[in-house]
């Protein structure tokens, strides 16, 4: 067995801020959404990608992808939503075993709502600390770890 490619020093204190801030940056989001639209970041999420959905759904496989969640924690997630009436399943009428998820028109108030309070989270603690240019090369960086991730997934 070879040698790990250890971290050097710098190396390593960036990608401990790196978790420990994503860590905590969750953590607030979270806690800000749950405490002032009785939402999870989780949760939120899907209704973002449902609000960009044409017809505002998806396919319960493709939001999966697009919602960064397993197949059977999304289902979970949305059964919650489901409950809050703000996403309903429907079956694919040429596919019997397609199932599309479908954002309510509650569920798109709701959205709406969190979102204006979500973007004040984000820009508090991430954009507005953030050196523009700093933060296109996050933006840059991050689309080729997703890229990587989804060579190799």
């Amino acid at each position: 067995m070879s040698e790990p490619r250890w971290l050097d020093a710098t190396q390593q204190l960036d990608w401990r801020a790196y978790v420990d801030g994503s860590v905590r940056l969750n953590e607030i989001m979270d806690r800000e959404l749950k405490a002032g639209h009785g939402l999870s970041v989780a949760e939120y999420e899907i209704l973002v990608r449902l609000s960009e959905a044409p017809d505002r759904r998806l396919r319960m496989a493709e939001l999966a992808a697009h919602a960064s969640q397993s197949r059977s924690r999304l289902s979970h997630t949305c059964s919650r939503l489901e409950s809050k009436g703000l996403v309903r399943r429907d079956n694919c009428p040429n596919d019997k075993r397609g199932v599309f998820a479908h954002l309510t028109d509650e569920g798109y108030a709701t959205l709406e709502r969190a979102a204006r309070d979500h973007v004040e989270t984000v820009r508090n603690f991430f954009v507005d600390v953030i050196d523009p240019d700093d933060l296109a090369a996050i933006g840059r960086a991050f689309t080729q770890v997703v890229k990587r991730i989804g060579e190799v997934g």
